[in-house]
């Protein structure tokens, strides 16, 4: 009997061992989920991932924790999966600033092959605000008075290498202007950067518009494809002849190495909780929608898009030296 008992007990954990991934999958998860946020609390960014987390405890079975983990650009998230186990329960937003990283600092990992990219969430629709009292009234002004004094315009971003920094250098190249960046760890304290009148400008995702409904901003310009339904008056970019339009998508991913099987539970776990209505509307109010890629397409574009922000990177003379 004790030879059978044993026998059994080895078998079983033989079978345990062999056990396709769906087995364990199903069990997970048995705690909970750290889901790491790359801006402030109280930003757009927080405020909409916070309710994307909520959502996705509910549907998991376990609560998803929101850790903010400001600075560096919005790359200490994915830096920090570098250290953290494949089993799921380290999660972090991914911004587009990710993929500059290696052209503009040295690290010792790779953005598109030490991530597993479980989905794209959303993007932004960013903007260029300045003091509602400013002589700055429109874009032509601000082009003119840059003009008339070189480097002496402020403007603050969400920090250095962020997308709103990038997209403004690139804008400043293009209009032929030189700017002064003031980098900030997110929009929260930006907002009250500008607020304060310690900035010219703001360059930002559209957290900014109470303050511009309430005539404490004013509008410049927008960065989409098409205006804003918020902003009507608000030129894009395109429109004033800049040729750029910047959404700057950003989703989950995890640690390498995750199993596919894992990264299924997660997946379908978070696009779920991202389609609820809650979610939606939260994204809403900052002007933000669904950009959904499944795990394959957003690997995919991780790989494409590393590949094209180094060609800006380069065309900015960003680049770290050689």
């Amino acid at each position: 009997m004790k030879r059978r008992q044993v026998l059994k007990t080895l078998g079983a954990g033989a079978a345990a061992l062999g056990a396709p991934a769906w087995a364990w999958a199903q069990k997970f998860p048995s705690q909970p989920i750290k889901l790491m946020v790359a801006f402030p609390a109280g930003g757009p960014t927080d405020i909409t991932m916070r309710v994307l987390a909520e959502n996705a405890g509910k549907i998991l079975g376990q609560t998803v924790i929101v850790e903010n983990r400001p600075g560096a650009g919005g790359t200490l998230p994915a830096q920090q999966l570098q250290l953290a186990k494949p089993d799921g329960y380290t999660l972090a937003q991914i911004p587009l600033g990710v993929f500059r990283l290696p052209y503009t600092a040295k690290i010792n990992w790779d953005p598109v092959k030490d991530i597993t990219y479980i989905l794209c969430v959303t993007g932004y629709s960013f903007g260029l605000v300045v003091p509602a009292d400013s002589p700055l009234k429109t874009w032509a002004d601000f082009v003119a008075w840059a003009k008339a004094n070189p480097g002496r315009l402020t403007y603050g971003s969400t920090g250095a290498l962020t997308s709103p920094h990038l997209t403004m250098e690139e804008i400043a190249q293009k209009a032929g202007i030189e700017l002064n960046h003031i980098p900030f760890k997110g929009s929260a304290d930006l907002m009250q950067a500008i607020l304060g009148g310690h900035v010219m400008a703001a360059a930002d995702s559209t957290g900014f518009i109470p303050h511009v409904q309430a005539g404490k901003l004013r509008v410049l310009n927008t960065w989409g494809a098409k205006r804003l339904a918020k902003l009507p008056d608000a030129p894009t970019l395109t429109e004033l002849g800049l040729g750029i339009v910047q959404a700057s998508p950003y989703g989950i991913g995890g640690p390498k190495g995750m199993d596919p099987g894992l990264v299924k539970t997660l997946h379908d776990a978070f696009k779920q909780a991202m389609e609820m209505p809650n979610h939606v509307e939260a994204l809403a109010k900052y002007d933000q929608e669904l950009m959904y890629m499944g795990s394959q397409e957003y690997s995919r574009f991780a790989a494409e898009t590393f590949k094209k922000e180094k060609a800006l990177i380069e065309k900015l003379g960003l680049a770290k030296p050689s």
